[in-house]
């Protein structure tokens, strides 16, 4: 019995900051989506839903994560095995290099991709040069360049939550394939890439979420003209100050979150179990 108090006392302070910093900030939010000036009401629900302009805002938050998600596994898988199979020495140095964007604000960053991409930047005037593209070329405020920055800021995450699996694959296994007469791609899709799976899975989750929920890169070079959800709560916030419809975005927004971590969960408990 004492045993069981003296653990109760040492997760009671974990437990109340978590209620305090999480639980009683969401259950703010949920109430204050259903407010109206004449009790609760599911309207702003209704409003966002009916509309086919946020229905627009959310396919394009979709859309877009589902984008970079997948760029970023396509990068980061081969990243991955390409550090896990180098030398101690030069794995470190690529480590380093992957988590080196990490430490620059992801401001400082963005805005360095907005030099990058507008009108008189390198790439559009590089795509100029080589006649593939015309003299008003722009990247700025377009799809395109809220998932190269979007990619950029997330590839990291992906890369490391492959490399944390890929890692432990034991390279015996490659070798065992081969001398079955694999080649080296067969190997990578039939031995390698089954292996990675519980790392992909957990980077793409990571990269999902994160990328649903972002609001300074895609704010800043996707602009008025390419809301995604976030955009769109700051805007109910700041501009219309319609905060009960500015929460009921942040209930889907999370509803949607909540809908993406639960195939997951499961999966790993399977897993686990």
């Amino acid at each position: 019995m004492s045993d069981r108090f003296e653990n109760l006392l040492l997760v009671l302070p974990g437990l109340l900051l978590l209620a305090l910093a999480f639980f009683l900030p969401i259950f703010q939010m949920l109430a204050l989506s259903v407010s109206g000036p004449a009790g609760p009401t599911l309207e702003h629900f209704a409003h966002f839903l009916g509309d086919s302009f946020y229905l627009g805002v959310l396919w394009r938050t979709v859309k877009l994560s589902l984008i970079i998600t997948a760029i970023c596994a396509i990068i980061g898988f081969p990243l991955a095995y390409i550090m896990a199979r180098v030398s101690a020495r030069l794995r470190l140095w690529l480590v380093v290099m992957v988590i080196l964007p990490l430490m620059t604000s992801v401001v400082v960053r963005t805005f360095g991709w907005m030099v990058l991409l507008n009108r008189s930047g390198l790439i559009p005037q590089l795509f100029r040069d080589l006649g593939l593209a015309g003299r008003s070329f722009n990247l700025m405020q377009t799809e395109t360049a809220v998932v190269i920055g979007m990619v950029q800021v997330l590839l990291p995450f992906m890369t490391l939550s492959i490399l944390g699996v890929v890692s432990r694959i034991d390279p015996r296994l490659e070798e065992a394939a081969r001398t079955m007469g694999c080649s080296f791609l067969r190997t990578i899709g039939s031995v390698v890439l089954p292996l990675s799976l519980p790392g992909i899975v957990a980077g793409s989750l990571l990269a999902f979420t994160l990328s649903a929920s972002s609001f300074v890169t895609p704010n800043l070079l996707g602009g008025a003209r390419i809301q995604v959800l976030a955009s769109s709560i700051y805007n109910s916030v700041t501009q219309t100050l319609d905060w009960p419809f500015a929460a009921a975005q942040a209930v889907i927004l999370f509803v949607g979150v909540i809908l993406v971590l639960i195939p997951y969960i499961k999966l790993t408990g399977r897993s686990d179990g």
